[in-house]
């Protein structure tokens, strides 16, 4: 009787083991077209060629305390074998816990788009971050300088009532402007 169940076990386990790694890329790329997807025919402009999820490139953007790579996916635009935009996510802080959005830009460095892809902040107030007439804010915007609030002299009117969803968005937006240079390096 034991040796029958150890050898069911031990039989099932190489099965799942199995079929866990058969199905790998599958299952990472149905996460990436249903999470991020959306995101990205958001933020990138119409016209492209491609699928961006397919075409996606991992670029290394240092290492961390522990000495392990820090990666980035980008998710490149093509049109006719050429990439005319590209997007990348980027995370902050915003009222009840992590705000994550899909920016995307132009060669240039212009934003073709943001998007919120996850957050938990508060119905009806916080939440309405995702609004396109607050995301379109961004939209052909360049630098730094022009991606604040518009109470720190930026472009960008934060939603009524969450100042610190609007700060995380921006906050968000901001850090994939620092980033672009070097990704811009690795990408075109």
């Amino acid at each position: 009787m034991v040796v029958v169940l150890t050898a069911i076990c031990g039989t099932s386990g190489l099965v799942l083991s199995y079929v866990n790694e058969a199905t790998k890329a599958p299952r990472e790329y149905q996460l990436l077209k249903f999470v991020k997807g959306p995101s990205l025919k958001v933020v990138l402009p119409e016209g492209y060629d491609n699928d961006p999820i397919t075409d996606k490139i991992q670029v290394k953007l240092g290492t961390d305390e522990k000495g392990q790579p820090i990666l980035k996916d980008v998710f490149p635009a093509k049109k006719d074998g050429k990439i005319v935009a590209f997007a990348y996510d980027a995370t902050a802080s915003g009222y009840h816990g992590p705000v994550s959005l899909m920016i995307g830009f132009a060669p240039d460095g212009t934003l073709t788009g943001v998007s919120v892809m996850t957050h938990s902040e508060t119905p009806g107030l916080g939440a309405r971050i995702t609004e396109p007439a607050f995301t379109r804010q961004f939209a052909k915007l360049k630098g730094l300088d022009q991606v604040k609030l518009s109470t720190q002299g930026g472009r960008i009117d934060a939603v009524s009532g969450a100042t610190i969803s609007s700060t995380a968005a921006v906050t968000a937006v901001q850090e994939a402007i620092k980033l672009f240079p070097k990704i811009k390096e690795e990408v075109l």
